[in-house]
């Protein structure tokens, strides 16, 4: 079953970046606290937003670091570095621009694909890239020139209601995750399309 100990949702501070694309990851986690009824709570130590909560038996931490998406590292290590977690079991939420609005998918290691976040996490745990990924889809603004406004603008409604669809069927495949493994969630989560 999962070996997952730390959920890391993706974000950059503020209340002028809350709804951008950006965050994605971070209203994941945000989604998982909710349906845990409990509230992630600012914690000075590990740079952050942090609770504790069980998901199917399972004591998971769950982190929205309060740097800024470059210094993501810095908060996912001081947390994973306390508690003893290793990178192999780690989730990491992030936005995706290879991917369409309204698709997520699991992955297990990889690169960073120039996503800052994650190039940041990768460096401060030691190039360990072996942790998982949650990929949000945010679609790409078809010119790499223009992807740094793009994740720090909102997406239009519609495109943001397929992106939280998203969301909501990251956190129902989640709790598969956790009692039947990740092939099982992957084959749930990856079948889905929000319309």
């Amino acid at each position: 079953m999962s070996e997952i100990k730390l959920i890391v949702g993706l974000a950059n501070p503020g209340a002028e970046y809350a709804q951008t694309r950006h965050n994605a990851g971070a209203w994941y986690v945000e989604e998982l606290a909710r349906i845990c009824n409990t509230s992630l709570s600012p914690d000075s130590k590990y740079f952050g937003l942090t609770a504790r909560v069980t998901l199917h038996g399972k004591d998971v931490r769950l982190l929205i670091p309060s740097t800024y998406m470059n210094l993501s590292g810095k908060a996912v290590s001081a947390l994973a570095n306390f508690f003893r977690i290793t990178p192999e079991e780690i989730l990491v939420a992030h936005d995706e621009l290879d991917m369409p609005p309204g698709v997520a998918k699991f992955k297990k290691g990889g690169g960073h694909g120039g996503h800052n976040g994650l190039k940041d996490i990768i460096a401060k745990m030691g190039n360990n890239k072996e942790f998982y990924r949650l990929r949000i889809g945010i679609g790409h603004p078809g010119d790499k020139n223009k992807v740094a406004g793009y994740v720090l603008t909102k997406a239009p409604q519609p495109e943001q209601d397929k992106i939280l669809a998203a969301v909501d069927e990251s956190v129902r495949a989640t709790e598969i995750l956790f009692k039947e493994g990740m092939v099982k969630a992957q084959t749930r989560l990856h079948s889905f399309k929000a319309e």
